[in-house]
């Protein structure tokens, strides 16, 4: 007989933070967006401007990858690299938000996450809160069960 009997800690796991519905899958769909945004305007901008401001539009496209892998990680269920993703993207957005703030001159042309997103409306700066926020809370109940279900 296959498949998991009824209650398994396993699969419970696995649907606790399951982003093939309901707010998983709009997290999915936002980071899939950013990553076409980041991609798109990095390929441009370094494409044609490179040498007028080189170091934003290489956080442009470091911010591409960071996003594709955590749309990435996130569609394929693979929570730890979802976790060091979105970390990842919170820490660069606070540093570049606040260097582009303390040291405009450096930034002479904007960033996804040049004053914390200010151009993407601060969807750059809240989505990593979010995206914590979710897979943590997902966390928090892959102990729960583990612990309601025994080893």
């Amino acid at each position: 007989m296959s498949g998991s009997p009824v209650g398994d800690p396993v699969n419970d796991r696995a649907s606790n933070w399951s982003t093939g519905r309901g707010f998983g899958r709009v997290l999915v769909f936002v980071y899939g967006v950013f990553a076409l945004a980041a991609t798109g305007r990095s390929t441009l901008q370094l494409a044609t401007q490179a040498s007028e401001a080189p170091v934003p539009y290489a956080l442009s496209a470091f911010a591409a990858v960071v996003y594709i892998v955590a749309t990435y990680a996130l569609a394929t269920g693979r929570r730890r690299l979802a976790l060091v993703a979105v970390g990842t993207e919170l820490v660069g957005v606070l540093v570049v938000g606040v260097t582009s703030l303390l040291v405009p001159e450096d930034y002479p042309d904007a960033t996804v996450w040049s004053q914390f997103g200010a151009g993407y409306g601060y969807v750059p700066l809240v989505l990593p809160l979010v995206g914590l926020w979710w897979l943590l809370r997902g966390a928090r109940s892959d102990t729960v069960t583990s612990v309601a279900n025994g080893p």
